[in-house]
Parts: structure tokens; C-alpha cells; sequence
């Protein structure tokens, strides 16, 4: 176990934004393992997993290209960044207004784990 520094966890969340707002997915995916875990209320809409969670690249690729597809105006507006151990928070406004994202991360700095959560207000 190791705690994020500041360095790293605003570096990470300067080029994910970015890699968003540029819709370059594979930028975006970069930051993944192979076999990552996604968890968002939004997967069983979109991707039709009624669960919610979507395991490895190849399956979240298409969910956020499906995505993409729907919000071609999509921007992302970073609020606020957090480290924790072995973690970083973003909490950002998207297409939906406020979202908190955790990135659980591995040894190698990869994301092994995501979970996106929303806000009830918007």
C-alpha cells in the first residue's frame, strides 16, 4: 500500500480530463489495466448490464464509446482532486452536472478499480 502524492494525483487527473475533452478514448483507457473494473449507475442505461459494473477494457471501451456517441458536446470541468492511499478522487462537472470518481490504483500506477458517482441534485 502506498499514498498518492500530489505530483502524481494532478497529473493524472490533468491528462484523464484532457484525454476526455479531446474524446481520445484510448488516451483515456491508457490509465487502465487490462481487466479494470468499472461501476457507474449509468452502465445498466447505456450498456444494458443491469449490475452496473462492466469488467475489463474491451467491454468499458464500448460502453464510453456508446457514450461519446450520445454527448457529442462533451466537457468536463475539474473541481477538485484527492489522494488517498493507493487512491485518487476527481470530483468533476460532466454532461450531468457534479460527479465524484474514484480510481482504485495498482502497484504500477495503473487503475485496477473506478466507480463513478453522481449527484442526487442535478
Amino acid at each position: 500500500m502506498s499514498i498518492v502524492d500530489c505530483n502524481t494525483a494532478m497529473k493524472f487527473a490533468e491528462q484523464w480530463i484532457d484525454a476526455w475533452n479531446r474524446r481520445d478514448l484510448e488516451a483515456v483507457l491508457c490509465h487502465y489495466t487490462e481487466d479494470f473494473v468499472f461501476a457507474s449507475p449509468l452502465i445498466p442505461v447505456i450498456a444494458g448490464e443491469p449490475s452496473g459494473v462492466l469488467r475489463g477494457k474491451s467491454s468499458v471501451r464500448a460502453y464510453w464509446a456508446k457514450g461519446l456517441e450520445r454527448i457529442p458536446n462533451l466537457k468536463l470541468t475539474l473541481h477538485d482532486v484527492m489522494m488517498g492511499v493507493n487512491s485518487i478522487v476527481l470530483v468533476y462537472r460532466g454532461h450531468r452536472g457534479m460527479v465524484a470518481e474514484t480510481f482504485i490504483l495498482n502497484k504500477s500506477g495503473l487503475v485496477k478499480e473506478a466507480m463513478a458517482c453522481y449527484g442526487a441534485s442535478e
